[in-house]
């Protein structure tokens, strides 16, 4: 299944049983709906209830962006994979099993971020090394934390220490004092804003295609103004997808500070060229595959996602331990 970006302004709608989009220059492109399962608008484009109908019909997912490359929601087509047993079985696992869920999740945050740094200790980086460290502290505390609070409290320090490794290996131009998110305030918190919001979005996109519930989470915050499970779910992905694509992006180059980005007076965003290069970046890496260690078969990133559902819904149904994916089995 197909992934559609589109970067210019202008008008999505229905033409036949196809999508036909307008630019502002007037130029259209016709889309073909066959094998697409979810359209990215990056830029200002207007739709219609007659084009929305047409994506539901077809359980198209479409995500918005904003100006500041900020995530604005998703048409997110009438569910067709719906359980009334889940949803009660997922409900209950949240007042019995949240924390033990909550737990694994971090140590598996913890885990990916120490398989990421280990390319730059292994090379003699010091603060990579001793960022490691620090990192096995935190996930013992995480497997010790006596509620979720605390648990988001050990995840927001691990990824200050993640950052706060990254001007010791990264180019001098990717300088990154603190992360500034709303609007991101230079070249690297805008990579990895844009890059979260990609993950966070394409999660969403997977998870539909499973029968959970997205707002039932576990180690964020159930909320009515976003999906918090593909938030929880996404969250033991960024190192493998969005920070090893930024690291690959900056240390070779695809994504140059005077080419690919917008300054302004209090922040920076990607402009279109670095929108498209960065994009295609990261479409890689979710196309990229590996062996999975249960079904001994290389699956991609994409895939894995949809299956990381499967596992949370083996734990919620049949009370199988929950095992976050681990960049420690890939192959």
């Amino acid at each position: 299944m197909k992934t559609k970006y589109i970067f210019s302004v202008g008008e999505l709608s229905r033409r036949d049983n196809s999508l036909y989009f307008k630019r502002e220059d007037k130029k259209y492109v016709y889309i073909p709906i066959e094998g697409i399962r979810e359209i990215y608008c990056m830029n200002e484009v207007s739709i219609n209830t007659k084009l929305l109908d047409f994506l539901s019909r077809n359980q198209i997912v479409v995500h918005f962006f904003n100006y500041h490359q900020g995530y604005s929601g998703t048409f997110y087509p009438k569910e067709n994979l719906v359980s009334g047993k889940l949803i009660v079985k997922q409900a209950m696992a949240y007042q019995t099993k949240r924390l033990e869920i909550a737990k694994v999740i971090v140590a598996g945050i913890g885990d990916n971020m120490q398989v990421v740094l280990g390319h730059y200790s292994r090379h003699g980086n010091e603060i990579a090394r001793d960022c490691i460290k620090q990192l096995n502290l935190d996930i013992k505390s995480a497997e010790k934390a006596p509620d979720v609070k605390r648990l988001l409290a050990i995840e927001g320090s691990m990824w200050q220490k993640f950052y706060g490794t990254f001007n010791s290996f990264l180019r001098e131009d990717f300088v990154m004092n603190t992360r500034v998110k709303r609007p991101p305030d230079n070249p690297i918190n805008a990579m990895i804003s844009f890059g979260n919001m990609f993950l966070y979005t394409r999660t969403i996109s997977q998870i539909y295609q499973t029968h959970l519930e997205q707002t039932i989470s576990f180690l964020h915050e159930p909320s009515s103004q976003r999906f918090s499970l593909s938030l929880d779910l996404s969250e033991v992905f960024k190192p493998a997808i969005v920070f090893k694509t930024i690291f690959d992006c900056i240390n070779n180059r695809k994504i140059q500070v005077d080419k690919h980005f917008d300054k302004k007076y209090n922040y920076c965003l990607l402009n279109e060229e670095g929108r498209k290069k960065f994009t295609d970046e990261l479409q890689k890496k979710m196309d990229e595959t590996f062996i999975h260690s249960k079904l001994k078969r290389r699956v991609t990133y994409n895939t894995a996602l949809k299956l990381e559902g499967y596992k949370l819904i083996k734990t919620i149904m049949e009370d199988e331990s929950f095992a976050p994916f681990s960049m420690k089995e890939l192959r």
